[in-house]
């Protein structure tokens, strides 16, 4: 037990109120209204506590010191944490498999147990519920891929408004306008569904990427593990044995060394949000349709003929090797209100496979519908679906070195000096892609021997789905509900271009490609048809927005992802006049 601990133990010890010594790591204190006034925090919630005199004059001043010193920075997790491992662990699940019992279950309870921390609402933090014309109050939702955090300080400004955003815009910028009312509209969105979220990795500067933009903005949120990254080149055990210049090795060696102690090594999503964050599960699909460990694996072997062609090609394959324990998963958690919709709303944040073709990402897909099929209340789920018709992600090489290592311009600057074989295959890989008549449209009717879609199966199985209450997604455009008056599919939840979607990837290069693989499906209120614009709209989607001048901003841009925002209505929207704010 810490000082905390033994002080709180110590005063509440025999009292009605009193939680035992081993499980108070797991509290929390706050000062209540007078100095008598303390309260004990959970996940859960809070208990308050008077103290007697006699208490307080034998323990106040201790209890004061501790409230100072020790509450304010860190609240727990979760009621009960997983243990995270060490790094000689961590190199054990990379060499080890199969994996020795003990390690198998404590990685399977990582895997499966979500973080979560609901100081905001101890605090007293509560939703903004902008107003929207015509729409009212809203809980305004976003979603966005961060790209690891490996540009925080960026991710950190755009979501905290055009206040802190905009030292990063040029002033003489003809877009700064846009720009600057993006970053507002997306400081005021009270939930957020942040996909690829680091903890602990060099890349990132071992931040805990979630609880730090938490802090940052005053919400609540909840973490889910997706994978535990075990390849030799983030655990700074790779040795380039195939680079003969002794000193570019020792280089290359030096560069990739990590501060064990600081070591995490895990990747996930979270859900950052003003309401206080309850019944959160963290769900490991069955079917992950690639396994991040035993095919990445297998790559290790293809060094040794990389080796014997030089050290380009052993920094290329290095490079595009990503040996991970854990897999694709769900996170989801109510949140609750008097102004929502019976009270309570559920959100599923997830982030489906790209490395598996199409009908993989429709099994993952079944395995969400399943898990959320008997829920009555809204259900809203967000996240990158990587909707691109293909079974990999379009990626750059010099992308790909920032992912693996961020972006220090000694890995830069090696990419570009190595820029041959691997390297080169990951642009010209592309060309396959620019044939797609879905690259932005990923909703589109297959015209069959001419046009095929791959992903329409993803969308048909939506848009069929009924919940048990025959609850419905809802698929509908309309002019006074859609940025951009569509009236096309899913334009009120997802912003279209006048050609399909406006695209939440961008990759730039000899040629340019546009995707739509970030999304927001909602079930609102009594929506029992998709399509049916008589039926109603109460907390049905509207406006939904791809910041994207925002996310391009900088140079290199702030992820490889843009942002998107949706509004939900608290009451009944005016559907004949409603505008965009």
């Amino acid at each position: 037990m810490n000082i905390a601990e033994r002080t709180v133990g110590a005063a509440l010890r025999g009292r009605p109120w009193f939680v035992s010594a081993d499980r108070l790591h797991l509290m929390r204190l706050e000062v209540g209204p007078t100095s008598s006034h303390f309260f004990l925090l959970n996940a859960q919630g809070k208990v308050g506590i008077q103290l007697t005199d006699k208490v307080k004059t034998k323990y106040g001043l201790l209890l004061s010191i501790v409230v100072t010193l020790f509450i304010a920075p860190q609240v727990i997790h979760a009621q009960n944490p997983p243990a995270f491992f060490t790094h000689s662990e961590l190199v054990a699940l990379y060499e080890q498999d199969p994996l020795p019992d003990e390690l198998r279950l404590k990685l399977e309870r990582l895997v499966t147990t979500p973080l979560v921390n609901n100081a905001a609402q101890a605090r007293g933090v509560q939703p903004m519920k902008p107003v929207v014309s015509n729409l009212g109050r809203v809980l305004r939702m976003a979603s966005w891929n961060i790209e690891r955090g490996l540009n925080f300080n960026a991710v950190r400004a755009a979501l905290l408004g055009a206040d802190r955003f905009s030292s990063f815009v040029d002033s003489k910028s003809k877009n700064r306008l846009e720009i600057l009312q993006q970053a507002s509209v997306l400081r005021q969105a009270d939930v957020i569904v942040l996909n690829e979220v680091d903890w602990g990795l060099k890349r990132t500067a071992y931040r805990d990427v979630a609880r730090d933009l938490a802090n940052a903005l005053g919400m609540n949120y909840a973490y889910g593990v997706e994978f535990v990254e075990v390849d030799p080149l983030v655990l700074g055990t790779e040795t380039f044995e195939g680079v003969n210049d002794p000193t570019e090795r020792a280089a290359l060696m030096k560069e990739s060394a990590i501060d064990q102690a600081r070591s995490r090594n895990l990747h996930g999503t979270a859900i950052l949000s003003r309401y206080p964050l309850s019944n959160v599960r963290l769900i490991p699909f069955k079917y992950q349709g690639y396994d991040w460990y035993a095919e990445e694996k297998k790559k290790i072997s293809k060094l040794e003929e990389a080796r014997r062609k030089g050290a380009a090609f052993v920094f290329d394959e290095t490079i595009a090797r990503e040996v991970r324990r854990g897999g694709r998963m769900m996170l989801l958690a109510d949140i609750e209100d008097a102004d929502l919709p019976g009270g309570r709303v559920t959100i599923l944040a997830t982030h489906l496979e790209d490395k598996v073709k199409p009908e993989g990402r429709v099994k993952q897909l079944e395995e969400v519908l399943s898990q959320i099929k008997d829920i009555a209340n809204p259900v809203i789920v967000a996240g990158d679906m990587n909707t691109n018709g293909m079974d990999a992600a379009p990626t750059s090489f010099k992308r790909a070195i920032k992912h693996r290592l961020g972006s220090g311009s000694f890995w830069v600057n090696r990419g570009i000096k190595y820029a041959t074989g691997v390297g080169l295959l990951y642009d010209v890989s592309l060309g396959a892609f620019k044939t797609l008549r879905t690259w932005n449209d990923p909703t589109v009717k297959s015209v069959k021997f001419v046009s095929e879609n791959p992903e329409e199966k993803f969308f048909e199985k939506l848009k069929e789905f009924r919940f048990s209450d025959g609850g419905a997604f809802d698929f509908r455009g309309l002019k006074s509900f859609s940025t951009g008056e569509s009236e096309d599919t899913l334009s009120d939840s997802n912003e279209r271009a006048s050609k399909g979607f406006v695209p939440t990837f961008s990759l730039e290069g000899k040629v340019d490609f546009d995707f739509k693989l970030d999304w927001f499906f909602v079930k609102p209120v009594g929506l029992t048809d998709p399509d049916d614009r008589n039926q109603p709209f109460n907390f049905a989607p509207a406006f939904g927005r791809t910041l994207r001048a925002l996310n391009e901003s900088i140079k290199d841009r702030i992820s490889d992802h843009n942002p998107i925002t949706v509004e939900l209505p608290l009451g009944k929207p005016k559907l004949d006049t409603a505008t965009s704010n």
